[in-house]
């Protein structure tokens, strides 16, 4: 296995050692687990990027002041319907600070919170609305001035499949001989019915051609999944369905989150009507351990939970006990470590 440090984890038909019952109140579907245990390996995000840079590294959000194709009437307006006006970029530094000032601050932040912040590794993450949309040579010269930072060893990009033009292709292909790049790309659902629903605005068709296009430019780019639990009228074969729908897309890497409400969504409108409900905790962890045993052991799970500004969270509510969550994802993992 060289360098990589994985996790064991059981496949889907022999589930690790514990059991219990629970029931999904949008499928009224009962699932009982029974303990029989046979490993295959599982890679988590952290031992992910020590095998590559030998050491634990950090991800900087940063703002690229792009917009997204379903805002500015290019694929449809409003965006998506869980987005707010930030385009989940709630946590993201001030437009006023430069590139490097943002960098800066981001690592003064991160190293308060080490003991030895010594030689600290960074990945520059262009997180909200879509990264890649936008003038493609304007984005090349914040991309190539942003991974040119001290500490820096790669680039994350958050976009959409539709906003990989060929141009973008290229540069990305380019960077990709320099420095990593990780390309991240927000399905959701592989449900066409709820893609409607929350506006996304791109059939599935276009991000399996992304992911395709993308490993064709250069392998080296890392693809990850973005993957939503919880939306409405979704049962749990429809978000199971949608964890396999990106594995066979051949994505390296995913990311789940539960469904939440913000405020000043469309879906805050939705959710106030009373004609949806948000997963409640054992619901969502249940879906969790469920999904895990589903991956192959080459895909690389990036998140496992999502983190809503609590100030303008509505639902679900125990999204805010940031350390409960944790310890779960926690416990969760360390079960699947055996």
């Amino acid at each position: 296995m060289g360098l990589l440090n994985f996790c064991l984890r059981p496949t889907f038909q022999d589930f690790f050692s514990f059991s219990f019952k629970t029931s999904i109140q949008s499928s009224n579907e009962i699932y009982t687990w029974n303990p029989q245990i046979i490993f295959l390996y599982m890679l988590t995000l952290d031992n992910y990027y020590k095998s590559l840079f030998g050491t634990k590294t950090y991800k900087i959000s940063l703002n690229s002041t792009c917009t997204c194709p379903n805002r500015d009437g290019t694929a449809g307006t409003g965006g998506c319907i869980f987005c707010n006006q930030t385009g989940s970029g709630d946590f993201m530094p001030s437009q006023e600070l430069t590139l490097s000032e943002q960098i800066e601050a981001a690592k003064i932040i991160i190293q308060k919170k080490i003991r030895n912040p010594q030689n600290l590794k960074y990945i520059v993450y262009f997180q909200n609305f879509s990264a890649t949309y936008g003038q493609p040579q304007r984005l090349k010269k914040l991309w190539a001035e942003a991974i040119s930072a001290p500490g820096v060893v790669g680039l994350a990009l958050g976009t959409r499949p539709d906003c990989l033009s060929p141009e973008i292709l290229s540069i990305l292909a380019e960077l990709a001989e320099k420095t990593y790049v990780q390309i991240e790309l927000g399905l959701q659902t592989s449900n066409e019915k709820s893609a409607e629903y929350i506006n996304r605005c791109y059939k599935n068709e276009i991000y399996l051609h992304a992911v395709e296009n993308l490993h064709k430019a250069n392998p080296k780019i890392h693809v990850v999944t973005h993957i939503i639990f919880g939306l409405p009228s979704e049962s749990q074969k429809d978000m199971l369905d949608s964890v396999r729908f990106a594995i066979g897309s051949k994505t390296d890497g995913i990311k789940i989150t539960n469904l939440y409400v913000l405020k000043n969504t469309r879906l805050e409108k939705e959710y106030l009507a009373g004609t949806f409900k948000t997963l409640d905790y054992e619901e969502y962890f249940n879906l969790i351990r469920q999904a895990l045993t589903r991956l192959p052991e080459n895909i690389v799970v990036h998140r496992l939970t999502g983190d809503p500004p609590r100030s303008s969270l509505l639902a679900p509510q125990w999204c805010t006990d940031k350390k409960r969550t944790m310890n779960e994802v926690k416990s969760i993992l360390s079960a699947f470590c055996g």
